[in-house]
């Protein structure tokens, strides 16, 4: 019995030594991406239609709406920048989408205490076609480096299918941003399809897409929750699943996220997105147009006591504890033995639920707070709520 134990014990300092050789340090001596991204990417809203001047007025209007306060600091430029190559083939930005050029972008939010993100693929050419990075890593990545980005997103479009070839085609820009001389955070994005939460980190990468891209519908939001819930185990802090981007306040508009199918959600469903990728511990980047959001829209994105949940500095990706044809339950541990618990009400009607806390094995009794309407609840070791249809109720459940 004792030589079991202490084989066990090996096997967990093994795991341990492998996991922190995959952590990236940034030069501030901190893990990089420590907790997940928050920000705002182009490509949901705008598609390939994009400029200098609406990124600017994006970055001002988070600047005055409170979004930077509350910690939306990246904002990311996604697919439909590039203008080619020089003739030295450094790759450029379109010059009349940004005539100014990228660097003088990114000074821009910089002054603002923002973070600029930018977009390429392991392959010669992107998803929308246009110029990418294939064996142009190094070159590329010094370019990034050059212009002060501080975020890379790399797609996977027109590349081939193996997970072989995906791996060394990431590990090969990874390793051309940590020779770059600037702390990039990687964000890897082929869609789960070979099952990078498995292997992402251990090439580099902070997050990894664990989906297809996201459509603005239920439909889509459930598939996506019940496609990432099952990977709990991989998140941890500087390593993050990623379910794609937030689409809180899409309504429908006619961008990508408004194809096949996406024909807007109700500020219930809206609400569910918002408060599963807080308790899912994933980044959270908003893709509406942020310069017109009604107060409804407003009040999700800049929720601050779930924006805490995801944010903890466990890094602790919610468990799914209960799942049934109508409801899931969630379970997130946080900082200081406190847990957030959120309660989806999948079915199409509002229900009456009863959660008692021994069922997700808290036994003792806990300060209960409504994270959504701010309010205490009590102290118990059990609570009873309703839930409209396709809503999810968050709570923080406290001992002290």
């Amino acid at each position: 019995m004792k030589c079991k134990r202490i084989n066990i014990l090996i096997i967990f300092l093994i795991c341990i030594y492998f996991n922190a050789k995959t952590q990236v340090i940034g030069s501030n001596g901190k893990l990089l991406a420590s907790t997940p991204p928050m920000g705002w990417m182009t490509w949901n809203f705008f598609g390939e239609n994009i400029n200098e001047q609406m990124i600017k007025e994006m970055a001002d209007a988070m600047f005055a709406n409170g979004m930077v306060k509350a910690g939306y600091h990246y904002i990311m430029i996604d697919d439909g920048w590039q203008g080619g190559r020089d003739n030295k083939n450094n790759i450029i930005p379109d010059a009349k989408k940004f005539p100014s050029g990228i660097k003088a972008l990114a000074d821009y939010l910089h002054t603002k205490g923002m973070k600029l993100g930018i977009y390429s693929d392991a392959a010669p050419l992107t998803c929308a076609g246009y110029t990418a990075s294939l064996h142009f890593e190094e070159q590329d990545a010094k370019t990034f480096a050059a212009w002060g980005i501080d975020y890379l997103k790399y797609d996977y479009c027109n590349a081939p299918s193996d997970s072989v070839t995906a791996k060394a085609r990431y590990k090969a820009m990874n390793d051309a941003l940590r020779k770059s001389g600037r702390d990039i955070v990687f964000s890897i994005c082929e869609w789960g399809e070979r099952y990078p939460a498995k292997w992402a980190n251990k090439i580099g990468g902070q997050l990894w897409r664990t989906t297809e891209d996201i459509r603005d519908s239920w439909k889509s939001l459930i598939h996506i929750i019940n496609k990432n819930a099952v990977l709990n185990k991989y998140a941890a802090p500087g390593h993050w699943n990623d379910p794609d981007m937030l689409i809180v306040g899409l309504n429908g508009n006619k961008g990508p996220a408004g194809d096949l199918g996406g024909t807007g959600c109700t500020l219930a469903e809206y609400k569910t997105n918002m408060s599963l990728w807080c308790l899912m511990a994933s980044p959270l980047i908003a893709t509406n147009d942020v310069r017109n959001m009604t107060s409804d829209i407003k009040e999700i994105l800049l929720n601050e006591e779930l924006i805490a949940v995801n944010q903890d500095a466990m890094g602790i990706q919610a468990e799914r504890k209960i799942t049934t044809d109508s409801v899931d339950v969630f379970v997130k541990p946080l900082v200081g033995q406190n847990y957030a618990i959120a309660i989806l009400n999948k079915s199409n009607k509002a229900i009456k639920y009863k959660l008692h806390f021994s069922s997700i094995n808290i036994e003792e009794k806990m300060k209960i707070k409504d994270l959504w309407i701010h309010k205490n609840i009590g102290e118990a070791k059990e609570l009873e709520t309703t839930i409209e249809a396709h809503e999810t109720k968050v709570f923080k459940l406290a001992k002290n």
